[in-house]
C-alpha cells in the first residue's frame, strides 16, 4: 500500500532529485523576505502613523494597531483551512496574495470626489496622498497654562472606515500568507523516514529544522530592508511613496515565488481537517460504553488496498477515551463511507490527541506573550517623545528604525545558532536541534520579564527628565534624552523573536500531522493574534482601573506620554511575563512530543 504525500506541478508523482530541497525553498524565502520587507515597517510604524496622521490618542492608536496584528494572524486559521482542506498551499497563496496588493474595488464615494478605491496597501496608500480621506491638520491656536497645544481632530466617521477597511483588507491577505508559506518551504524538505539509517534520518530532519532558522533569518532581513528604505521614505519623502513602494515590493515576491511553480513539492489536500477531528469526537461518544481496546489490532486501521493521502499514524498510550472512535465492532462496515461519524481510522484519532496535546502549551504561551506587543507599540511611541537626532544633529531616527540594530544583531545570532550551537549542543544532548523546540521557547519567556523591567527603568529616567526640566512638562515636547536609550529594551525583545518565535513557529509545524501543516502554523500564527488582542484589553482595563476619580484619564489616557504613567504599566507587563513563564514552564515540563511516526511517500520513489 503506497502512501501519497506529494505531487508535482502536473499533478504526478514527485522526483527527489527535481522537486523540492533548498533550490525550491529559495523562491519561497524570497517571498518570505518580500512579505516582511514591506509588512514590518507598515505594523510596527503604523503608530506612528496613527497619532501623526490621524491624530489618535495614545490608547487608541496601541489599541488599533494590536487588532490590526491580532486580526492578521486570526486570517490566518482561513488560509490553513483552506489550503489543508481544498487547496494546495501555492494556491491559497495565489489566491490572497493580491488582496494584500492591487486587486481593485471600485466604489462610489461622496467625500469630497469621486475616487477608485483600493484593496490593501494601494487603498492606504489612497488615504495617505488624499487630504479628503484624512482628518484635518491640527490647530495651533489653543493655548493651556503649560504653553501651547495643539487641537486635533481624531479620524472618524467615513474616514475611520477607509482606514479600517484598508488595514483589514491587508490582514485577511496577510494572515493567509503566513499561515502558508512557512509549511509551503517546510513541505520542500524530506523528513520521510523510509530509511534504516538514522543518521540519514537525522540529517534530513536537521535540514528541515534549519530550514525555520534560515526562515528567520530572511524575516530578519527583510524587516531590517523595511525598516531602514521604507520607513525613510515614509519619513522624508511622505507616507503616499512609502506606501506605495510596500506594494511593489510584494508584487516582486510574488512574480519570483510563481517562477519557481516547477520546481515545488505540491502536498495533497486531505480534506477538512476540522471535520476528521469532529467526526473522531462524535465517534467516541457514541461508541463511549464499549471497553477500551486491549491491542491495536481491535482498531480500525485503513481500508485495505486503498491508495493513502497523507501519513499513517501509530496508537499512543494517551487520551485512550479517543481510541473508541476507532474499534470495529457489528454496528459498523469498515468498507462504508457513512460510517465515517461512527468509524474512524487510528490515524485520524491521533491527529485529534495531538491537537488536544498541544492545547496546554497554546494556551500557556498565549498568556505569557501577552506582553510582548505592548512592549513593542510603547516602546515605538516613547521614541517619539525622546531626541531622534544623532551626529550631532546631522542624522534624524526613526525610533522605528532602532529596531534594525537589534534586528541586525538577532540575524548575525540566527546563523552562529544554526552552524555552531546546534551541532555542539546536538552533541551533547543527543537532541536534532541542540535543545528541544519547548526548551527554545522557554528562554525567550524568560525575556519577557527582563524587558519590561527595562522598559519601566528607562521610561522611569526619561519621566524623571521630564520633571526636572523647564517646560519639558508641556504637552508633546522632546525630551531631551536620547533614543538610542531605547536599544536596550528594542534588544531584549529581539531576543524574545530568536528563541520564542522561532521555536513556537517550529513546534507547531513538527507536531502537527502533514494534514494539518497549515492549521499548526496557523495555530501559532492565533497564538500572536489572540495575544494582540488580549493585551488591547489589558490597556483598556488598566486605563479604567487606574482613574480613581471622574474626569482622570488613567496611566495610558490621553494623548502625551509627558503626563502618563507608562513606567508603572512596564512593571505590570514584567509581573505578567513573570507568571507567564512560570505557567508555561508547568505545562511545557509534562508535554511529551509526538514520536516517529511510519511516514512513507513510495509513490515518489
Amino acid at each position: 500500500m503506497g502512501v501519497q504525500v506529494f505531487k508535482d506541478w502536473k499533478g504526478n508523482p514527485i522526483n527527489k532529485d527535481r522537486h523540492g530541497g533548498a533550490k525550491a525553498a529559495l523562491f519561497i524565502c524570497f517571498m518570505v523576505l518580500m512579505t516582511n520587507m514591506s509588512y514590518a515597517p507598515t505594523f510596527l510604524n503604523l503608530v506612528t502613523y496613527l497619532r501623526g496622521t490621524m491624530h489618535m490618542d495614545v490608547a487608541t492608536a496601541s489599541t488599533t494597531v494590536t487588532n490590526f496584528f491580532g486580526t492578521t494572524c486570526a486570517f490566518a486559521l482561513l488560509g490553513a483551512f483552506i489550503s489543508d482542506s481544498y487547496l494546495t498551499r501555492f494556491k491559497t497563496l495565489l489566491l490572497f496574495a493580491p488582496l494584500v496588493i492591487l486587486v481593485s474595488l471600485s466604489l462610489s464615494l461622496s467625500l469630497s470626489q469621486p475616487l477608485i478605491w483600493k484593496l490593501g496597501f494601494v487603498m492606504l496608500t489612497l488615504q495617505a496622498y488624499l487630504p479628503s480621506l484624512r482628518p484635518p491638520t491640527c490647530d495651533d491656536t489653543t493655548t493651556s497654562g503649560s504653553g501651547q497645544q495643539s487641537e486635533c481632530k481624531q479620524v472618524h466617521g467615513p474616514k475611520a472606515a477607509v482606514l479600517y477597511i484598508a488595514l483589514y483588507t491587508i490582514a485577511i491577505g496577510e494572515g493567509s500568507l503566513r499561515a502558508n508559506l512557512p509549511p509551503f518551504g517546510a513541505d520542500q524538505f524530506d523528513d520521510d523516514n523510509d530509511d534504516d539509517d538514522d543518521d540519514i534520518i537525522n540529517m534530513r530532519r536537521r535540514r528541515k529544522s534549519s530550514y525555520f532558522n534560515w526562515l528567520n533569518v530572511c524575516i530578519s532581513g527583510g524587516s531590517v530592508m523595511g525598516l531602514t528604505l521604507i520607513v525613510w521614505i515614509e519619513s522624508s519623502k511622505g507616507w503616499t511613496l512609502g506606501l506605495a513602494l510596500t506594494s511593489a515590493v510584494m508584487l516582486l515576491g510574488l512574480i519570483v515565488l510563481s517562477l519557481g511553480f516547477k520546481s515545488y513539492r505540491y502536498q495533497i489536500p486531505r480534506g477538512s481537517p476540522l471535520t476528521r477531528m469532529l467526526q473522531v469526537l462524535v465517534a467516541a461518544f457514541r461508541k463511549r460504553n464499549l471497553p477500551s481496546p486491549k491491542n491495536e489490532a481491535e482498531l480500525y486501521q485503513e481500508s485495505p488496498g486503498e491508495e493513502k493521502i497523507g501519513e499513517i499514524l501509530s496508537q499512543t498510550k494517551s487520551l485512550k477515551f479517543l481510541d473508541k472512535a476507532a474499534i470495529i465492532n457489528g454496528s459498523t462496515t469498515t468498507g462504508s463511507i457513512n460510517n465515517n461519524w461512527s468509524l474512524c481510522t487510528v490515524t485520524q484519532v491521533e491527529e485529534m490527541k495531538i491537537i488536544i496535546r498541544m492545547l496546554p502549551i497554546f494556551l500557556s504561551a498565549l498568556l505569557a506573550y501577552i506582553p510582548v506587543p505592548q512592549l513593542l507599540t510603547f516602546t515605538i511611541q516613547q521614541g517619539s517623545t525622546m531626541n531622534t537626532k544623532l551626529a550631532s544633529g546631522k542624522i534624524n531616527v526613526s525610533p522605528v528604525s532602532l529596531l534594525t540594530i537589534p534586528i541586525f544583531f538577532q540575524t548575525i545570532f540566527l546563523i552562529v545558532y544554526d552552524r555552531l550551537f546546534v551541532p555542539i549542543a546536538s552533541k551533547i544532548t543527543g537532541h536534532r536541534t541542540g535543545i528541544t523546540h519547548l526548551q527554545r521557547v522557554g528562554v525567550g519567556f524568560v525575556m519577557v520579564s527582563l524587558a519590561g523591567t527595562i522598559a519601566a527603568l528607562i521610561e522611569r529616567k526619561r519621566k524623571s527628565i521630564v520633571a526636572a526640566g523647564a517646560g519639558v512638562g508641556a504637552d508633546h515636547v522632546v525630551v531631551p534624552m536620547s533614543v538610542l536609550w531605547l536599544g536596550f529594551q528594542f534588544f531584549a525583545i529581539v531576543i524574545i523573536d530568536v528563541f520564542t518565535y522561532v521555536g513556537l513557529l517550529e513546534f507547531f509545524n513538527s507536531e502537527a500531522s502533514r494534514g494539518m501543516k497549515s492549521l499548526g502554523t496557523a495555530i501559532f500564527w492565533c497564538i500572536l493574534g489572540l495575544s494582540s488582542l488580549l493585551s488591547s484589553t489589558l490597556v483598556e482595563l488598566v486605563n479604567r482601573y487606574t482613574a480613581h476619580h471622574p474626569g482622570e484619564t488613567g496611566w495610558l489616557g490621553g494623548n502625551d506620554l509627558n503626563h502618563n504613567h507608562l513606567d508603572r504599566f512596564y512593571w505590570l507587563l514584567a509581573i505578567l511575563g513573570l507568571v507567564g513563564f512560570f505557567n508555561y514552564l508547568f505545562w511545557a515540563t509534562k508535554y511529551v512530543e509526538r514520536k516517529t511516526i511510519n511516514n512513507v511517500d513510495r509513490s515518489s520513489t
